[in-house]
């Protein structure tokens, strides 16, 4: 693992927005930059934290992009989540103080490291900043039953569809284009995510680019229909 330690100002970050709370004081932005003083590189394939490993930070994305996952009983690798920078990674420590999954760089990437502790007791100062802390957890709550929604209910179309929506809405939210995107994970990995075979997933990409809804170059994504993309689960949705 690379890790080279950068010291860091939340308070002159253009991704502040995206992963602290909004409207906070002076004083209280210094208090944090206080706690979140280092940085750290992780270069592509390597680890920022494994299953097993002694939780002790959050960890702010500040670029790059990230997958989790799981061995399963059977020593494959089941991919939990795919996390971009402004994204808070770590949650899963919590609970047992102990990580339960792996979160590996699916390119060079670099995070801002939040000691729990000290975010814990600066948290119970500034209400602001314990409401966030909530949200964030909240918001990984709601992931993680959408995820099961995906998984239980939906067709492969409609699972890739969902996908790739809320993968370029995610991405249009840090100011690139809601309709172009670059795929940092691989077939297989998408595959892993959404329950769905590599063949499947190919099969699926090419049926959408032959109906005219989206143009694939390797990983290099065009949404071409975003409102037939959007139909196929809200087609769904409605039949439910």
């Amino acid at each position: 693992m690379t890790s080279n330690s950068i010291k860091v100002a939340c308070s002159s970050c253009n991704l502040r927005e995206l992963c602290m709370p909004v409207g906070l004081s002076a004083e209280q932005m210094e208090r944090i930059d206080e706690i979140v003083a280092t940085r750290r590189k992780i270069k592509r394939g390597s680890a920022l934290f494994r299953n097993g490993e002694t939780f002790t930070s959050l960890y702010a994305i500040r670029t790059g992009f990230f997958k989790t996952s799981i061995a399963t009983e059977d020593g494959r690798d089941q991919v939990t989540g795919f996390q971009m920078a402004g994204e808070i990674i770590g949650l899963d420590g919590i609970v047992n103080d102990r990580h339960s999954c792996d979160a590996i760089a699916l390119e060079d990437a670099e995070v801002c490291v939040m000691p729990y502790s000290s975010l814990e007791d600066l948290s119970r100062e500034v209400t602001a900043l314990q409401h966030h802390v909530h949200k964030v957890m909240s918001r990984e709550i709601v992931r993680e039953h959408g995820v099961m929604l995906l998984l239980g209910s939906m067709r492969a179309e409609e699972r890739l569809a969902a996908f790739l929506l809320n993968l370029v809405q995610r991405l249009h939210a840090r100011g690139f284009s809601q309709h172009e995107l670059i795929l940092r994970m691989t077939r297989e990995e998408i595959g892993s995510y959404l329950g769905l075979k590599l063949e499947t997933v190919s099969r699926t990409f090419s049926k959408f680019a032959e109906e005219n809804i989206i143009e694939v170059k390797q990983r290099h994504v065009r949404i071409l229909d975003t409102d037939k993309l959007q139909g196929l689960i809200n087609t769904q949705a409605c039949s439910a």
